[in-house]
């Protein structure tokens, strides 16, 4: 499983340099973003949609979780951010789940734990049965989460992630999409940026979607 999150991870986040110039506050299609060549729809009304594809077991998801968190706040007048869990295999499906339970229960202050417990603590959270014991420790309600987490509503968001994914040509994580039109990451965003740390490639991925959401404002 560890070589598995190891390629998944590389595969978002290669560093390879491409360039010694980067101009986050500037970016270029092609560059810092592309563009689909089909807008998807959206549902964030008069703000701008921001998704987030994430794994909970990806390291560099973990790493962008506090500074994505962070941007959301302070840009939560013109944004709606929304977290999609990857699937990239059937094994992912737990987790999935996990996610999009905590979403329905309104628990979502418990989604920063979750990193925490697996990148921070070293549990393994990757089948069910290792989900609910982890639960069961927490301020949960242990019958509604079980519930919830084998629901109809639950499965159908899952099984929309697989569509998700098709459409905005999801290959690694993390990677973010802004309104349906613009997709970066750091991986892409790092491209330009020769022998920066990764706190320096989420910084500049942030100042990438701040330009975007400014283009799609207007």
């Amino acid at each position: 499983m560890r070589i598995l999150q190891r390629l998944l991870c590389i595969a978002s986040f290669g560093f390879v340099a491409l360039s010694a110039a980067a101009a986050p506050n500037a970016p270029v299609e092609g560059v810092e973003y592309v563009r689909l060549s089909q807008a998807q729809p959206t549902e964030a009304g008069k703000k701008v949609e921001v998704l987030e594809f994430f794994w909970y077991n990806c390291p560099h998801c973990f790493a962008f979780e506090p500074h994505l968190a962070d941007w959301a706040k302070k840009n939560a007048d013109k944004i709606v951010l929304k977290r999609v869990p990857v699937g990239f295999r059937e094994s992912f499906v737990p987790q999935q789940k996990l996610y999009y339970t905590l979403e329905a229960m309104g628990r979502l202050d418990l989604h920063r734990v979750i990193f925490d417990a697996i990148h921070q603590q070293r549990m393994k959270l990757n089948r069910e049965d290792e989900i609910m014991a982890f639960v069961a420790k927490l301020d949960v309600d242990q019958k509604k989460f079980a519930e919830t987490f084998n629901s109809f509503t639950v499965q159908s968001k899952v099984s929309r992630v697989r569509q998700l994914q098709d459409v905005y040509r999801i290959e690694g994580v993390p990677t973010i999409a802004i309104d349906g039109q613009y997709v970066t990451s750091p991986a892409t965003v790092g491209k330009t940026m020769r022998g920066s740390s990764e706190e320096s490639m989420n910084a500049a991925t942030l100042q990438v979607m701040d330009a975007l959401v400014a283009k799609k404002a207007k």
